[in-house]
């Protein structure tokens, strides 16, 4: 009985930052495999959210992307991050092809949420568990996984940039080796967008697309 009473608790601001921090480690590991940003080599293979998922082996990059989720898990649990961009540019014309966006919608103590991305359903929504949370990411790593089949090949190097963008309402400074950035957007008239599912942990609320460029 014990177990299951701590089971079925309410997740906390603390167990949400949590889960929402290794989803933004997994989903950039995933996007980064996928788009062939690195050798696939530098990858090995994890069990998580159910699924074969590949993280870097690469030093250099898990040292990069460790520094970048140590701030962002401070912004989440100070609410002061709303949003995240992966942004995949050529590195011979400097133009962004791809833009993932990731949207988080801090919920309040009623059960609706502000963001600069949308506006929550009101109503205080039913308390989940973190498996239900665990079952609504799977689906958004499986589309991540199949990107492949509608994005177009990336036959130029690229790279990689990721962009954080936090509330105006109560500026904080910039952490050492953060800086202002160019949102890296794509033109428009040579864009198309695709929305992927989100999740909810009814603390924090993740919605995701993808947009990339098409044609000249």
């Amino acid at each position: 009985m014990k177990q299951a009473t701590r089971t079925n608790q309410a997740i906390s601001l603390k167990g949400s930052t949590k889960i929402v921090t290794e989803f933004f480690e997994y989903s950039v590991n995933s996007i980064l495999y996928q788009r062939n940003i690195y050798p696939p080599d530098d990858f090995r293979m994890v069990k998580k959210y159910g699924l074969p998922m590949l993280i870097t082996a690469d030093e250099e990059l898990k040292a990069y992307l460790e520094t970048i989720l140590k701030q962002v898990h401070e912004w989440l649990m100070q609410k002061t991050i709303t949003r995240l961009v992966l942004a995949i540019t050529s590195k011979e014309t400097l133009e962004t092809v791809e833009r993932w966006q990731f949207d988080i919608i801090t919920e309040d103590e009623n059960g609706t949420g502000e963001s600069s991305g949308s506006a929550a359903a009101s109503g205080k929504p039913k308390e989940k568990t973190e498996k239900e949370v665990q079952v609504e990411i799977r689906e958004i790593m499986k589309q991540i996984t199949a990107s492949v089949t509608f994005l177009p090949v990336l036959e130029e190097e690229c790279s990689f940039t990721l962009l954080a963008y936090t509330s105006t309402q109560d500026p904080l400074p910039l952490p050492e080796k953060w800086n202002d950035a160019d949102p890296h957007l794509i033109d428009k008239g040579k864009v198309e967008q695709v929305r992927l599912r989100s999740f909810s942990t009814n603390v924090h609320k993740m919605e995701a697309m993808v947009a990339y460029r098409v044609g000249e």
